[in-house]
């Protein structure tokens, strides 16, 4: 039975969610920066979309150069609350399509990695099926686009899902794995940077095929025993890393738009009630508790605001989550006024319930 790997990677996520929540910015390009706080564009772009990306604006360039290179685009900054809390719904998606709760990993904000093999037997076109699933799913609940890479392992997945960008799907069964690695740069390969690919190419090195055939003791002395065989691994389209989630990036969460922007409690409460009743319904059927509450407001000036509480111990109970919820809300209407756009709630520091404790001890 062939393993099948499903890698998912929202597209522009953070310049998407902004498009989303102000359609104006749509056509137009839009660059999202994270501020140093040093002068007026001190900075780097976390992300932009593809009609800023034809400015030549990308990922990772001062915000000062993209400024130079369009200054008509919308420069806004990060919102890394609000975009983890969008983050989290679209992760609980992916994680109730693979094999298992184990079979889950989330690498950044956006995107991750979830293991079929089981779930569709080996099967791709049963794999191909389960991806059209999860774009429709998350394009129906975040109104966003994805794309998604199918393959034998972690490493042809990852590659996939970079093929048909924005909005595409790759399927790369076993049998299509050399076809679909001879021809590229050795660059190309996930997990090469530009000092190895610099390298591979003086030793003349140019495709990935020619790394794949090329002699392991050439590649051992020139990066060492441990790289020298990875990339010959790599290249041959091999990679038996297994897909787990990561220690120290679980939690869970849910967000909603209100009926209409408001800063009236009694319309607010009801909406939370119902998606702190959503994530207790998660922890439970991850068996999990949790120890630190999250009460996220985005504001009708599209601001994100937060409030947190961590308990002293660990805990599973929806009266204990909406206590904590309602009392940061009370707070942050009284200190404030708002008028809240949308409202979230997320639940972090997250420890598996013990088999000797019962869940029905936690209700």
């Amino acid at each position: 039975m062939s393993r099948i790997v499903v890698h998912v990677d929202m597209d522009y996520f953070y310049a998407a969610v902004e498009e989303r929540e102000d359609p104006s910015l749509i056509g137009r390009p839009v660059v999202v920066c994270m501020y140093s706080g040093r002068g007026e564009h001190g900075g780097s772009v976390s992300t932009s979309n593809y009609t800023a990306r034809e400015y030549g604006i990308k990922s990772g360039m001062p915000c000062s150069r993209a400024i130079k290179l369009n200054q008509d685009a919308v420069f806004l900054p990060v919102r890394k609350e609000f975009y983890t809390e969008v983050s989290d719904s679209i992760m609980e998606i992916l994680r109730s399509h693979a094999d298992n709760d184990e079979s889950f990993e989330q690498i950044s904000i956006d995107e991750a990695f979830i293991e079929v093999t089981a779930k569709c037997n080996g099967d791709f076109e049963c794999a191909r099926k389960l991806g059209e699933d999860i774009k429709q799913k998350i394009l129906e609940k975040e109104q966003l686009t994805c794309s998604v890479g199918l393959g034998p392992n972690k490493l042809i997945a990852k590659m996939a899902s970079s093929e048909n960008k924005p909005d595409g799907l790759t399927v790369i069964p076993q049998h299509d794995v050399n076809q679909f690695l001879a021809n590229r740069a050795p660059s190309q390969l996930w997990g090469v940077g530009d000092v190895t690919a610099a390298r591979l190419e003086k030793m003349g090195i140019k495709s990935v095929g020619q790394l794949a055939s090329s002699d392991i003791v050439s590649l051992i002395d020139a990066f060492g025993k441990k790289k020298g065989s990875w990339l010959k691994k790599a290249a041959q389209g091999i990679d038996e890393s297994p897909v787990r989630q990561r220690e120290g990036s679980e939690q869970i969460g849910r967000i909603a738009t209100l009926p209409e922007n408001s800063s009236d409690y009694d319309l607010i409460m009801p909406v939370l009630d119902n998606l702190a009743e959503d994530v207790i319904k998660k922890t439970i059927e991850r068996s999990v508790s949790f120890r630190q509450v999250t009460l996220i407001m985005i504001t009708s000036d599209f601001k994100t605001q937060t409030r947190n509480h961590t308990l002293q111990r660990a805990v599973a109970e929806k009266e204990i989550l909406r206590q904590h919820l309602d009392k940061l809300l009370t707070t942050f209407l009284e200190e404030n006024k708002p008028t809240i756009r949308r409202i979230g709630v997320r639940v972090a520091g997250l420890q598996e319930i013990s088999s000797q404790t019962t869940l029905a001890s936690y209700f």
